[in-house]
């Protein structure tokens, strides 16, 4: 099993700014205060609403999230000082991994913001880039499909991903990250709660 107290210096080395956090009322507390009067974009994120984030930030930043306000939030929240998500995996080694319908979520950890925040609960820690990307592809996604009613194989039976060419299907791009992206800070937000998908 993944041990969050190394990913987190695994993370530190390769470049990351890391805060491990034992609840997400704390991490939320923490990034209430670390995010004050920018632009805040958010990506698909049920950890992010389960914190609350949206609610909280919204009352001292401009806060663009397509969950919340409807399609036309996705290319505001790209261009916004800060972005938020989480990660479908995170290996222990520091491999960051995601997977993406629409694009925008994953885009937006590669270029254009001053900041990226991965918020990462310890349910999406695995022990190498390998289990990484099988937890994302056999785990986070089936399960995402699932709550998005999908009728794709993955959804039905929300057991493993069936590489299917259904049109539902919503795994169309993969990302990862193997250090941090130049140009910009990423942070990196370990809760040690299970959080999200």
């Amino acid at each position: 099993m993944a041990d969050i107290r190394k990913a987190a210096e695994n993370l530190k080395k390769l470049g990351y700014a890391v805060q491990v956090f034992e609840t997400k009322e704390q991490a939320a507390d923490y990034l209430d205060t670390a995010i004050d009067g920018v632009t805040v974009g958010i990506g698909g994120s049920q950890t992010v609403q389960v914190m609350g984030l949206y609610d909280r930030l919204s009352t001292h930043n401009e806060v663009h999230w397509h969950w919340i306000n409807g399609e036309g939030e996705r290319k505001l929240a790209m261009n916004a000082k800060v972005y938020l998500t989480s990660a479908n995996a995170l290996a222990e080694t520091g491999e960051i991994v995601n997977i993406d319908g629409a694009g925008n979520r994953v885009s937006s950890t590669l270029f254009g913001h001053e900041k990226v925040c991965f918020i990462v609960g310890r349910n999406k820690l695995a022990e190498d880039y390998d289990a990484a990307l099988w937890r994302a592809r056999n785990v986070a996604a089936p399960k995402r499909a699932a709550s998005m009613g999908k009728k794709t194989p993955c959804a039905v039976k929300v057991d493993k991903c069936y590489d299917c060419k259904s049109p539902e299907r919503i795994c169309r791009g993969l990302t990862v990250l193997w250090a941090p992206m130049m140009g910009f800070e990423t942070e990196i937000i370990l809760i040690d709660e299970d959080l999200g998908m």
